[in-house]
């Protein structure tokens, strides 16, 4: 399967995940706000999401993928499943230790994650006890990491691309369903939603271990304790734990600032965490379909044509992503800026969702906007240096951005409040971005094909009657005042996306971009 294939494969399926994550905003949105409890929520769905983010899909699969693909590539598949076999193990009973200790200390990782939430207290239990419940599913979804893994790098997307929709579907019904019955029986509902992030895990890691057995790699677990810790001392478990510990401080410094701008966000004003939780699933939109599912694919591919020595290949590879992250991230890019208002208005506003709430949600997502392109390139660009197994490079530019990022919260948040801290994110994003570049220029493993100049300048001008025309149709129509009119308000958003489309591609056509060619290539 080419490139482009598996790419759109996964961006296809990516697309559904986020359609269904909307659904499931939008239905948190309508039947519960933003409010105290919605904060509880997001703060309590954060930690288990935070450490997934830094052990399972961050350290744990930048460090296994690289090691993966290089014993397929070089060794065989047979001595591979073995390997497969005993990292599954030592993760298993990792993961065991982990939630037990998560569980017992939850009141103190929630204090420091949003110790605001001590201002309503009955918002502090609740969090507290969803927080206890749902710490399980970095279990599921650590082992979910390590099934994609291994299915992406026998280049097998579409499962793994696909398995997000199971945990907002899970999510959905359990809001749509339950929450009125624990209503009815005086119990709090927000806690329906706790429920449906377990039914979620359990049913993603169930449908990967099925796609594992069909291609006979299902992981053999070894029980005893003893016998997966003695598996530490292999030479492949050995070699992934000395890539982890790099990876696991480069992926703290991201989630560490998430960790920081969460706990600012709860001592402002009430419903500024649950903003930038609804800020965030719109900026992840994009940064999904494109920098996630490009990652996605060319990580393994990177990391076998480095074992075998195709450079070129290696380059070409990096060039071509780029391409397609400049072509598609910077409309989006724009449409977040120009746009936002309208968005979320369409999106979230029903039900107890207030008009204040979508001006304060567009604000936070027209400051991620600002950076949006750096946070799709990084996708693409930390993959080149996991693939060589330099794992240190991006650690150390993490880790610059993480004071830079905090250095601007400082001079933002007191002025933008909420909005300051998206807006810090996206200048340490497009900073990170920059870096990795300028590395893997100065190293020479990559080296841009002839074209760029010209390709930047189609972009922009196609990009510049994007700009125009939406900063129109989002004041041409009152957006939020259409609360109660919602089909025509959807009608009407439907009818400006696919003329925004049309212009867009159009402009890039007459100004001579050449689709076909750019995806062949």
């Amino acid at each position: 399967m080419s490139l482009f294939k598996s790419a759109s494969v996964v961006s296809l399926w990516t697309l559904a995940s986020r359609i269904t994550g909307l659904v499931r905003q939008l239905i948190i949105a309508a039947m519960f706000g933003a409010g105290p409890m919605t904060d509880a929520f997001m703060v309590a769905f954060r930690i288990p999401n935070l450490l997934r983010r830094l052990f399972a899909e961050g350290a744990f699969a930048q460090a296994f993928v690289p090691v993966l693909a290089a014993s397929k590539e070089k060794e065989g598949e047979e001595v591979t499943k073995l390997l497969i076999d005993q990292v599954a193990s030592v993760l298993l009973w990792a993961l065991i230790i982990t939630c037990v200790i998560g569980i017992a200390l939850a009141p103190l990782l929630v204090w420091a994650m949003a110790s605001g939430l001590q201002q309503t207290p009955r918002a502090f239990e609740v969090s507290v006890l969803m927080t206890r419940f749902m710490f399980p599913y970095i279990a599921f979804m650590s082992l979910v990491a390590l099934c994609s893994s291994v299915l992406n790098t026998w280049k097998k997307f579409a499962v793994p691309a696909a398995t997000p929709v199971l945990l907002n579907v899970a999510m959905i019904a359990a809001a749509w369903l339950l929450a009125p019955q624990l209503k009815l029986r005086g119990i709090e509902p927000i806690y329906s939603l706790a429920a449906g992030v377990m039914l979620g895990g359990i049913m993603q890691l169930g449908i990967q271990l099925l796609a594992l057995r069909k291609l006979a790699l299902l992981p053999k677990f070894t029980w005893n304790p003893r016998a997966a810790g003695a598996l530490i001392a292999q030479p492949a478990i050995k070699n992934i734990l000395t890539l982890m510990l790099p990876a696991l401080l480069g992926v703290s410094v991201a989630q560490i600032s998430l960790l920081i701008n969460t706990q600012i966000a709860s001592h402002l004003q009430a419903g500024s965490v649950s903003w930038l939780g609804f800020a965030d699933l719109l900026m992840e939109f994009p940064t999904a379909m494109l920098g996630v599912a490009l990652g996605v694919v060319l990580m393994p591919q990177l990391a076998a044509a480095k074992a075998s020595g195709d450079q070129d290949k290696f380059s070409s590879m990096i060039d071509w992503g780029l391409r397609l992250v400049v072509l598609l991230g910077v409309p989006c890019m724009v449409a977040l800026l120009c746009f936002a208002k309208p968005l979320v208005a369409v999106l979230y506003h029903y039900g107890a969702f207030k008009g204040t709430d979508v001006t304060q949600v567009a604000l936070a997502l027209m400051g991620y906007g600002a950076g949006l392109l750096g946070l799709v390139a990084i996708k693409v660009l930390a993959p080149a240096y996991y693939a060589k197994q330099d794992i240190k490079t991006p650690v150390k530019i993490a880790i610059v951005v993480l004071i830079f990022t905090q250095l601007l919260n400082y001079f933002l948040v007191p002025q933008l409040l909420h909005v300051g801290l998206t807006l810090s994110i996206s200048l340490g994003a497009l900073l990170n971005a920059l870096w990795l570049l300028i590395g893997l220029l100065r190293g020479k493993t990559y080296v841009p094909a002839k074209g760029w100049g010209l390709f930047s300048m189609q972009v922009l001008a196609a990009s510049s009657l994007l700009a125009v025309f939406l900063l129109w149709g989002a004041q041409a129509v009152d957006w939020v005042a259409m609360q109660t009119v919602y089909f025509k308000r959807i009608g009407l958003f439907a009818g400006v996306l696919c003329a925004a489309a049309a212009i867009y591609l159009g402009a890039c056509w007459a100004a001579g971009i050449q689709f076909r060619a750019l995806l062949k290539r």
